[in-house]
């Protein structure tokens, strides 16, 4: 790449120049022999026949200099006008002195030699600085081919120090010719960096050079050349691009995404499979299996977790300040009454088969009394969830410091005191069937209710125990599910483990729900303590 570019003295008109170079001729100064000369140059005639050989024709002396097409006639490419300046100057510097008057407090030097500032005829204004320099004014030109072949100089900008600071220099680089390559070099040593991008100085070379680095994420820049990039706010994110800051995306667990709907039917079905249950048993209500298995608190029971299985559905969906204080209320109170029928059982059938025991003590567990401890348990939790909400209610709560692109939408549960109350207060409640079920273990083997409430406590807690590490460490909305998932599995657990074995029977076995069958090695006397 090649490219003559330089600087040259302003090029200007002098007014009465060119009318003053075509009217020259010899006649009118006949003892100049330079401009005969010339005269004869620029015609290729002679004055007079120097010799006889000479072929060259005489000058007659009608020759018109206006005619001609050479360096002569060309005014453009003259560059006389600081000489027309300068000689201006001095007449003006002449008159002044000439006309200088003294006084006024000035000497006679300092008021005559900084009166000089004329302007041309040609509008260009003329003085000299406190240095006596005048000030300074170029062409920027450019060496370029024309189309006949010919080499000429093409003004392509100026320079003026009497301009303002800022628009001294203009140029106009598409009158450039950049020699064998019609587009306009980059005269920059990197690249411009594009938005989404900031410049990083190379160490060891100029300031120009410098290499692009990408935004970071959740950082953009939006103007070209960038020296940093800019963080997005709190709750926004950088696009693709890093070009602009976007809404982040905000996430909960919906009911149209694929584990939401897995979560709804699986609560649905489990629901269902309860209340299919329960019309089972009230068909059945009169035969021996139902009796022997206190049908008032299996339908309790029953009911407690058609609760369970639906409240997990409070669960799914946009946070608010009603869910977030009903999904963890109703979850925490439906629990407890399940565990409360279910202790009530345990502790129905471990004093049933006390009392038959010969010179046994124990007080019979009636109807009232088995009503009045479903009922306290309950209660207790309805008070600490009371107690909860009242204090410190869950309320919704838009996290963003869990994940840096995403706003997760989730239930603060407010207090973790009371939060943990809740659980602790079922997990109180399932100990203490697990431990009564366990001591009544021993009992006949034709009546095996509380092997059936030991087996169901065991998953009950093995749920519960490996739930709480999974819901400490779930990132999202999975925190949630992991929630949902421990509430379906528990109550899937009691389900089949207490009520399954006996719908077996009494559908597919019916030889064995018969009062004689059931009796077995109980005897009538446990079976008519069941049966009340």
């Amino acid at each position: 790449m090649k490219v003559v570019i330089g600087f040259t003295i302003t090029k200007s008109t002098v007014p009465g120049l060119n009318d003053f170079l075509v009217k020259v001729h010899p006649s009118k100064s006949p003892q100049n022999a330079l401009l005969k000369e010339f005269w004869e140059a620029s015609f290729a005639c002679m004055f007079s026949q120097r010799n006889e050989t000479t072929d060259v024709k005489l000058c007659s002396g009608k020759e018109k200099l206006a005619e001609l097409s050479n360096e002569y006639t060309d005014f453009s490419e003259l560059m006389s006008s600081n000489v027309y300046k300068a000689v201006y100057a001095v007449a003006h510097a002449l008159h002044e002195l000439l006309t200088c008057k003294q006084g006024k407090g000035h000497t006679l030097n300092e008021s005559c030699v900084d009166k000089v500032n004329f302007t041309t005829h040609t509008g260009e204004r003329v003085y000299f600085d406190l240095n006596g320099d005048p000030t300074a004014r170029y062409e920027l030109v450019n060496w370029q081919k024309g189309e006949d072949g010919e080499i000429k100089f093409v003004t392509i900008g100026y320079y003026d120090a009497s301009l303002p600071a800022g628009k001294q220099f203009t140029m106009n680089d598409n009158n450039i010719f950049w020699a064998g390559d019609p587009f306009t070099p980059k005269s920059v040593c990197s690249e411009s960096c594009q938005p989404g991008t900031s410049q990083a100085v190379i160490r060891g070379k100029p300031i120009c050079c410098f290499s692009c680095i990408p935004c970071a994420a959740g950082e953009i820049s939006n103007v070209t050349d960038s020296t940093k990039c800019i963080k997005c706010p709190l709750e926004y994110w950088s696009n693709e691009d890093r070009t602009e800051c976007i809404l982040k995306k905000v996430e909960f667990l919906t009911f149209g995404e694929t584990m939401g709907k897995m979560l709804t039917a699986i609560s649905v079905i489990g629901a269902s499979l309860t209340a299919a249950t329960g019309l089972i048993f009230f068909h059945f209500m009169e035969t021996p299996i139902v009796k022997a298995n206190n049908s008032e608190l299996s339908f309790l029971l029953l009911f407690s977790l058609i609760l369970c299985f639906l409240c997990s559905l409070t669960f799914i969906g946009r946070p608010s300040q009603w869910s977030c204080m009903l999904r963890h209320t109703v979850f925490g109170v439906t629990f407890a009454m399940c565990m409360s029928c279910v202790l009530a059982k345990t502790i129905v059938v471990v004093n049933a088969f006390k009392a038959s025991v010969p010179g046994s003590n124990v007080l019979q567990c009636s109807a009232p009394l088995q009503r009045l401890s479903v009922l306290c348990c309950t209660l207790i939790q309805v008070v600490i969830c009371a107690l909860w909400v009242s204090l410190a209610p869950p309320v919704p709560n838009r996290n963003t410091a869990y994940s840096t692109d995403k706003v997760i939408l989730e239930c603060d549960v407010g207090s973790a005191v009371g939060f943990w109350a809740v659980l602790g207060y079922i997990g109180l409640l399932s100990l203490m069937c697990f431990v009564l079920a366990f001591l009544a273990r021993k009992l006949p083997d034709n009546f095996n209710e509380a092997k059936f409430i030991t087996f169901s406590m065991l998953i009950f807690c093995a749920v519960w125990i490996t739930f709480i590490p999974a819901y400490v460490s779930s990132p999202g909305k999975f925190t949630v599910a992991v929630e949902i998932f421990a509430i379906l599995a528990s109550s899937y657990g009691l389900l089949f483990c207490i009520f399954l074995p006996k719908c077996y029977i009494i559908l597919f076995k019916p030889e064995k729900n018969t009062r004689r069958h059931i009796m077995g090695k109980c005897g009538s006397f446990v079976i008519n303590i069941l049966c009340k």
